[in-house]
């Protein structure tokens, strides 16, 4: 038996996070459905989503290991980079600096 998390946000600050143990040889795919993730979340479409092993994107078939986190990502709402100029031009307006 292997010991690991599968973990989603289904929003900001909101994570819902579940501690398991698979049988050796469980694939991420065995995971998502052990956890019962997708029956919380049915907004999940495994054939769109991207789902990672420890921040890197990992197909469903791979193999997991003792103390792995599977993470199941929610898709980008808005350009990181877009996002990092609108907090900049709000801050430089309102006057308070980030440091």
């Amino acid at each position: 038996m292997a010991r690991v998390e599968v973990v989603y946000s289904p929003a900001p600050r909101e994570i819902d996070c579940v501690a398991l143990e698979v049988a050796e040889g469980a694939t991420v795919l065995h995971a998502l459905r052990e956890s019962r993730l997708l029956e919380r979340h049915p907004q999940i479409d495994l054939a769109s989503a991207k789902v990672g092993v420890w921040g890197r994107v990992a197909p469903l078939s791979q193999v997991l290991r003792e103390g792995d986190r599977v993470e199941v990502y929610r898709p980008l709402t808005v350009d990181p980079k877009e996002a990092r100029r609108q907090r900049y031009r709000r801050q430089r307006i309102s006057g308070n600096p980030t440091r």
